[in-house]
């Protein structure tokens, strides 16, 4: 499990267009809770994204995840730290893929954050197996993609009630 303090950032982040990026486009620059801030950070992407079909949105999704994993690695080869608690990237994938198939709806966007959060946080089997085994950009992003997918599966299940 994450600390909430993080180190400090490095000072490249605000330099380096791919730091930046990696460093959740400067959420994961704060001092506490940066994963939080970093998926707060990974709405206003949601919001751009929701509007295409879910075809669509997988693929960009897929996308994103390929160029996120190749980001976090340079980054972290850049800033010789493995998994930076700033660097947040991963919290946003992990947020993009938690929405998918869901209505673009407050409350959805709020379960969605709630439950990622929580996953990405608590870390239960397979996703803590990933975090302790996969190494550089995937096992930074691979984790959350999984908790992703868990929160995904269980608010598409929910919804298909609604």
């Amino acid at each position: 499990m994450r600390k909430y303090t993080a180190p400090p950032a490095p000072e490249s982040l605000w330099q380096n267009p791919l730091h930046f990026i990696a460093f959740g486009f400067g959420s994961g620059a704060l001092p506490l809770a940066p994963g939080t801030f970093g998926t707060l950070a990974a709405i206003p992407f949601y919001l751009l994204l929701a509007s295409f079909s879910l075809k669509t949105y997988a693929v960009l999704v897929v996308i994103i995840t390929l160029l996120s994993i190749w980001i976090c690695n340079r980054v972290s080869k850049d800033t010789h730290t493995h998994d930076h608690q700033g660097m947040c990237l991963d919290e946003i994938v992990g947020f993009l893929v938690t929405m998918a198939g869901l209505p673009c709806t407050f409350p959805w966007i709020m379960a969605g954050f709630i439950l990622f959060r929580l996953f990405d946080i608590w870390k239960p089997w397979p996703i803590n197996w990933m975090d302790e085994h996969l190494k550089g950009g995937a096992g930074m992003i691979l984790d959350d993609v999984a908790a992703g997918l868990v929160s995904a599966v269980i608010l598409n299940f929910i919804a298909g009630f609604f």
